[in-house]
C-alpha cells in the first residue's frame, strides 16, 4: 500500500520525533544515572558504555574548544535537516522516505545535544584489545541507517525520476 506524500510525511515525522526522544532519553539514562560516577561500564569483551563528549562532527572530525564550534555545528545541522525535511515533503516512496525520517531525527537529537552541553554526548564504544572504533550514539546510528536506506533506494530503488 502506497501512502499520500502528506500522509507519508506526517508518519516520518512522528518517525522521527521518535528517533529524537529515544535518542535524548538514553543519553540522559547512560550519562545522568547509570554511569553517573563512572567513566566506563565493560558490558562484553569487545563493547563498552562510556561517557564520552564529540565537539567536532564525524569521527571527532574538527573538534574543537572554540566556545562557537558547537553553535556552528548545530546550525550546519539544522540547516541540513530542514534541506531533508523539504526533500521528505516531497518523497511519496517509503524506503527514501524512512531513510530521510532516521537521518532527520539523528540531526536533531545531536543538535539538542551541541545546544544544551556543547557538545554530543556518545555513549557506545566497541572495540578489540587495543583497537576501537570511535564512540557514538543511537542519534548516530539512527542516521546511519537513513543514510544506508538512501543509497539502497538509489542504488535498487524503484521508478527513477529526472
Amino acid at each position: 500500500m502506497r501512502l499520500t506524500a502528506p500522509r507519508l510525511f506526517y508518519r516520518m515525522c512522528g518517525l522521527s520525533a521518535v528517533v529524537v526522544l529515544l535518542d535524548q532519553v538514553t543519553k540522559l539514562w547512560v550519562f545522568r544515572i547509570l554511569m553517573e560516577d563512572q567513566a566506563e561500564i565493560a558490558v562484553l569483551p569487545i563493547f563498552s558504555l562510556v561517557k564520552r563528549y564529540n565537539t567536532g562532527i564525524s569521527f571527532s572530525i574538527f573538534a574543537t574548544d572554540h566556545a562557537i564550534g558547537p553553535w556552528i555545528f548545530a546550525l550546519l545541522a539544522t540547516i541540513i535537516a530542514v534541506g531533508l525535511l523539504i526533500w521528505l515533503s516531497q518523497t511519496a516512496d517509503r524506503v527514501p522516505a524512512v531513510g530521510l525520517a532516521l537521518v532527520v531525527g539523528g540531526a536533531i537529537g545531536n543538535v539538542i545535544d551541541r545546544v544544551r552541553e556543547g557538545a554530543v554526548m556518545d555513549f557506545l564504544l566497541f572495540h578489540w584489545e587495543v583497537w576501537a572504533w570511535p564512540a557514538f550514539n543511537l542519534a548516530d546510528t539512527a542516521i546511519t541507517i537513513g543514510v544506508a536506506l538512501l543509497i539502497y533506494d538509489g542504488m535498487f530503488g524503484g521508478k527513477k525520476r529526472a
